[in-house]
Parts: C-alpha cells; structure tokens; sequence
C-alpha cells in the first residue's frame, strides 16, 4: 500500500480522502498548516512528501479577492509541485471544479485555472478531478445572492454533490493509476440554479424569496444554460440533495 500525503487533510474533504484511503490500508497522511505544512511558505513540506508516492492537492484559498486567490494558488502549487518533484512522487491529484475553463469572468476560476495549468505542465504524473458544486456550500450561495431579504440567482443548470462523494471519487483516484488529465464527478439530480436555492431555503424554513435573474453572477461570473454541467462522461453518484438536507438540516 501507497503513503499518500493530503494537502488540506484536515478540511471538509481533505479529512474524509484520509479517513477513506485509511480504510483501505493506505498510509495516508493529513497535512495542513495546523500539523505544521504550509505550502504557502514551504514549511513542513519537504518532511511530509518524504517517501511519498502520491500526493492529493484538496487545498482551497481563504480570500476571494481576485489578486489574493491568483497568489494562493500559483504560490501553493508551486512549492507542492517542486517539493513532490523533489521527492519523486508518482502522481499528483488535485481537487478543481466542472466547468472552470468556462469561468474566466471569475478571479477565482481563473486562478483555478492557473493552478490546472501548473499541475499539467509540471511534468509530473498527475489526474485532476472535477467536482461540480457541494451540496455544503448551498446556504452559502444563498447568503452571497442575498440583498433585502432578496435571494437573486440564475436558472442556470447545476448538478450537485455531496462532499462525502467527491471525497470518495478523490480517494478512488490517488489509490489509482494517473489519468494524465481530467475525471469529472457529479450527482444524480440536475436543477436550476435558483430552484436548488430555494429547496434548502423551504427545507430551513428560511424567509428569503429566490428570484430568477439571468444576470445574476455566480461567483462574479454571468451563467450560461450549462456552464455548470458535467459532460456525459462524468462518474455520477448517488446522494440526493433532498436525502442529503434531512440529514443536515440547519
């Protein structure tokens, strides 16, 4: 069995790839800044990937100001493809979005999109898995299309999942052979934009009123009918958001 280093182990993802790839006789290694890695300044990076055969890049940037998320990721991944370099790792994995290339009116798909290019022009063995949207980041949707009460938000299309599914579909790949590009990975259910808001807001007995507007911008990008959406080659998973708010309600 592999020693698997996760960058960001100890977050909503990264905790369940190590609990996962743990279960299944794996040495996996939670690594973030808390258990002294920090891929930002290159602390405790070297000591981690010592050994290691794989490493999962499950990292996410605190700020969303457009300059801040560009430096997180090309600084973080910089020093994690030179470290795993360094220490002849044999295949990289990472954590991005479904549709990010379609996003480039977002700062922070554009620096996703930074950071792809980096991994893919590394040299390095690596497979990189797109997730569409968590059901967990929903409410947060909510509060980002919220002025007065107000929840605006586009008819887009969306096809969300469950963070425990992506977290499987990241361990399945790092215990796995590199792909040399992209596996997308989805849920069972596709909605509008709007009308997925507004079940989690019927489900917390929330007042906002959900209003359709295609101008709406998701994330500081404008939405086409299926940005958003996987392509048919997508691994989908079973979790539906209606099981999935009874059993995390707010």
């Amino acid at each position: 069995m592999a020693k698997i280093v996760i960058i960001g182990g100890t977050g909503l993802v990264g905790s369940k790839v190590v609990t996962r790839l743990g279960a299944d006789g794996h040495e996996a290694v939670a690594a973030s800044p808390g258990t002294g890695v920090n891929t930002l300044t290159g602390e405790g990076v070297d000591a981690a990937l010592a050994d290691a055969q794989v490493v999962v890049d499950v990292t996410n940037s605190p700020p969303f100001e457009d300059q801040a998320v560009l430096d997180f990721f090309t600084t973080s991944t910089t020093r994690l493809i030179d470290a795993a370099t360094r220490a002849g790792v044999g295949h990289y994995v990472a954590l991005s979005v479904v549709g990010t290339q379609r996003l480039t009116d977002s700062g922070y798909f554009r620096a996703k999109i930074e950071q792809e290019k980096l991994i893919t022009g590394s040299g390095l063995p690596y497979s990189i898995v797109h997730a569409t949207q968590f059901f967990e980041f929903v409410r947060g949707i909510a509060d980002r299309g919220t002025v007065d009460q107000t929840v605006r938000l586009s008819g887009a299309l969306i096809q969300p999942i469950a963070a425990a599914d992506v977290s499987t579909a990241v361990a399945v790949t790092a215990a796995g052979d590199p792909v040399d590009g992209i596996r997308e990975v989805a849920g069972p259910e596709t909605f509008g934009l709007d009308q997925l808001i507004g079940l989690a807001l019927t489900a917390d007995r929330d007042p906002r009123r959900v209003v359709t507007d295609p101008t709406a911008p998701y994330f500081d990008a404008v939405l086409g009918e299926r940005t958003l959406l996987p392509g048919d080659d997508a691994t989908i998973f079973d979790t539906r958001f209606e099981d999935w708010l009874v059993a995390n309600p707010r």
